[in-house]
């Protein structure tokens, strides 16, 4: 079965109104090649799961977005990302605010099909007044406890980069800090994967290799070999994320004009002049990757 796609093929598949998950983990793994592409479309009204990074900002400053459900929306080394900051303190969005343990249990629940996971996580905190519909159940057990009912978090699609695909949607998602990609793809049910590298099959000849497969083909609906794609943020042990090119993108949120002068220069162009527009491939593939 051949589930290669184009990133235009991707998007044409998404509507208005959908909730999405895109995997990775602030600056680190993300789908940036399709969340460009999502840009670049007519799609709005977009729900948005995420452990955000730059996607959120990116999304947030083109309209695209409805509603968000994050644990965080950061860049790691620039705490809060500018443009969501932007978006979330005129209101022109709808949150919901989690803690990033009441998101990874929001998506574990809709992985398994159960409409809630109980957690003391929440109680007697800020997050029962920011999330009045949360609502509480009592253990049906002899201690009795009241425990927060997370509600599950189902997803019409999730967005994932990975290191390395073949065309059936096996995944191999290599590097020390894949987080909760899986939950994403669980959660959903209808994953769309970026890949760095394509290939017709994934061997196994080294067992260690298939640690990294995450998640199961069968929930995979279409694989885009999109090497480079997940620039401005970190892909494994592909390349870094590019500091000097998120702290201009961040500088361009306190500009007049900014979001449109980014997009411009490097969004409009599509891809390929994507990768040049912020020095070409060598200069990406030199990018350091971080340690901490």
């Amino acid at each position: 079965m051949n589930k290669q796609m184009s990133l235009k093929a991707v998007v044409a598949e998404l509507r208005d109104g959908m909730t999405i998950g895109v995997g990775g983990w602030g600056p680190r793994r993300k789908p940036m090649a399709l969340i460009r592409e999502i840009i670049r479309s007519d799609l709005k009204d977009l729900t948005i799961v995420a452990y955000g990074g730059p996607e959120i900002g990116m999304l947030c400053a083109s309209g695209k977005v409805k509603k968000l459900i994050y644990g965080f929306v950061s860049l790691d080394f620039i705490p809060i990302e500018p443009y969501f900051r932007k978006a979330r303190e005129a209101g022109s969005i709808t949150v919901t605010e989690l803690d990033e343990g009441l998101l990874l249990l929001g998506l574990r629940a809709a992985a398994h099909n159960v409409p809630f996971a109980v957690t003391r996580v929440g109680l007697g905190s800020a997050v029962m007044q920011a999330n009045p519909e949360f609502k509480t159940v009592l253990s049906p057990y002899e201690d009795g406890q009241e425990l927060l009912a997370m509600p599950a978090i189902k997803l019409d699609a999730a967005l994932i980069h990975v290191g390395k695909a073949d065309r059936a949607g096996n995944t191999l998602s290599f590097g020390p800090d894949p987080f909760f990609d899986q939950l994403f793809a669980q959660a959903s049910g209808r994953v769309y994967v970026t890949t760095e590298e394509l290939v017709n099959i994934i061997a196994s000849e080294n067992p260690e290799d298939m640690k990294s497969n995450l998640f199961e083909a069968y929930l995979v609906k279409g694989v885009v070999e999109a090497p480079l794609g997940a620039h401005p943020t970190t892909s494994h042990y592909g390349y870094g994320w590019d500091a000097a090119h998120l702290k201009a993108y961040a500088a361009t949120a306190g500009e007049e004009g900014g979001w449109q002068a980014y997009h411009d220069k490097h969004i409009a162009g599509g891809e390929a002049a994507y990768i040049e527009s912020v020095g070409g491939e060598a200069t990406i593939r030199a990018l350091p990757i971080p340690t901490f």
